[in-house]
């Protein structure tokens, strides 16, 4: 099992980025694919056609979004958080992602960058 921590910084107040997060349809305008959210926690999600699942834990409006992703049958829980910050006219997003399976490492460094907060920062400076 391996752990990421990895910093982002995209135009935009940490309340637009948190509503992109969590509204599904906003979700859905920046993915381009459907998603289903809810800010209640305990409520499954699903992300890019349902290529992500799992269930929310909790949420600090405007703050922060707790997640557990699921990779399958494994022991130990994959947690992701994603704390949001201001920045003047940014928002720095740490994430930290615990228990990814090795296997799964690479695809989801590339996932994370690419297509989750790439496609972020794409539809916000566009």
């Amino acid at each position: 099992m391996k752990e990421l921590r990895k910093y982002y910084r995209i135009k935009g107040t940490p309340e637009e980025i948190y509503a992109s997060l969590v509204n599904p349809f906003a979700i859905s305008l920046w993915t381009g694919a459907n998603a289903e959210m809810s800010e209640e926690p305990g409520s499954g999600f699903s992300l890019f056609d349902g290529d992500i699942e799992g269930v929310n834990i909790s949420f600090e409006k405007d703050r922060k979004i707790v997640q557990e992703w699921f990779f399958g049958d494994q022991d130990k829980l994959s947690i992701v958080s994603i704390t949001l910050r201001p920045d003047r006219h940014f928002t720095k997003i740490e994430l930290h992602h615990t228990n990814i399976p090795d296997e799964a490492y690479d695809d989801m460094v590339d996932g994370w960058d690419n297509y989750y907060f790439g496609g972020l920062k794409d539809f916000f400076e566009k």
